[in-house]
């Protein structure tokens, strides 16, 4: 079976590396918030193009954090997209300001710009774009968008590292960003991790402190905040798989692009990649197709995993039933739940099997 993600495959320089990380993080004897996250805040912040980078526990404690840090709460409306890991509603929940769904673009999945205008009220505080699938947003018209209703924009850069907008990279045009390092992400760590990143001290600084039960300074806690830190061995591991992220994004290039370039089934619909390669990292290769379930089975029999992202969109979790939506209603997001499918795209995948993948979805009749 070709897998969506294959962590036994990795290479034994990194698993020997990591391994090294972890014993240097256990002889230092200094666990929580040391040396490791401060190298690692340091080097995800030169990398990213950001000036200040905060480690916490996973990538939505990033966003809620965030949020707290800009003064945004109770009452507060925070828009964002229907097309996304749960997470990204839920750090807006959490830090008690109340989300609203905008449509997406039928091309890419990502949050429309135009349907995010319909859903701005004098209670909006942040619109939270996230760059889904590894696609930067259109970052330029989201900016304009913000400044123009003096509302924050706010970057969801869970499945982007790396990703360009007109050569500027992703997470450093909003307010701040939130990363997550979850083992399946571009850059994931060997558990849960996450971090901010922003150009203000002022929201670094707050960061900080929330993250850390609210401590101003040991034992004086002027907010109330959470325990999301990210740890040292974590942190230790991140950096030395971060060396390698620049090839690792290469490679998930190729591979779409052959996928991309292969695929001619007219039951199976690539979404487009973007025509200047930096805009798209390939967390996820989304195709969409009317018969959906059955080419799930089909690649299943045909040795080929899949997955679907996301099939049950925010506004349908009953959790969620009662959120605000776009005036038009959400149904680009519907259609695209129901018929999105995502395919392997990672970086140990073999020539043979990007060429399996393609004749197995070629092969699929409905």
């Amino acid at each position: 079976m070709i897998l969506m993600n294959d962590f036994k495959r990795e290479e034994e320089t990194l698993i020997s590396s990591q391994l090294s990380a972890v014993e240097r993080v256990l002889r230092s004897g200094w666990y929580v918030l040391g040396n490791e996250v401060k190298a690692f805040e340091a080097e995800w912040a030169t990398w990213c193009c950001a000036t200040h980078a905060v480690g916490v526990g996973n990538g939505m404690d990033a966003l809620e954090i965030g949020l707290r840090a800009l003064g945004i709460g109770a009452g507060d409306e925070v828009i964002t997209t229907p097309m996304t890991a749960f997470a990204t509603v839920l750090a807006i929940l959490r830090a008690g300001a109340v989300p609203v769904l905008a449509d997406i673009d039928p091309l890419t999945g990502i949050l429309d710009p135009v349907s995010v205008a319909t859903c701005i009220t004098p209670r909006t505080k942040a619109v939270m774009v996230v760059h889904l699938y590894g696609q930067s947003a259109p970052l330029d018209r989201f900016l304009d968008l913000a400044q123009s209703h003096g509302i924050a924009l706010v970057e969801d850069c869970a499945q982007a590292h790396g990703a360009r907008w007109n050569g500027r990279a992703c997470g450093s045009w909003g307010a701040f960003a939130g990363w997550s390092f979850y083992p399946t992400k571009n850059l994931g760590a060997i558990g849960d991790g996450g971090a901010l990143t922003t150009e203000s001290l002022e929201l670094a600084d707050k960061a900080r402190q929330l993250r850390n039960y609210g401590q101003s300074v040991r034992y004086y806690h002027p907010e109330v905040g959470l325990n999301s830190r990210l740890d040292e061995i974590q942190a230790a591991i991140l950096r030395e798989r971060l060396r390698l992220l620049d090839a690792w994004t290469e490679a998930r290039r190729s591979v779409a692009h052959r996928l991309a370039e292969g695929i001619r089934n007219p039951l199976v619909k690539p979404l487009p990649l973007p025509t200047e390669r930096e805009r798209h990292v390939h967390h996820l290769f989304v195709v969409t197709s009317p018969q959906r379930d059955a080419l799930q089975a089909h690649l299943k029999a045909s040795g080929v995993d899949s997955l679907c992202h996301y099939p049950i969109p925010v506004q349908q979790q009953e959790c969620c039933k009662d959120i605000r939506v776009a005036p038009g209603g959400l149904p680009v997001a519907q259609a695209h739940a129901q018929t999105c499918l995502s395919l392997p795209c990672h970086p140990a995948l073999s020539e043979a099997e990007v060429s399996q993948v393609i004749e197995a979805v070629n092969g699929f009749k409905g």
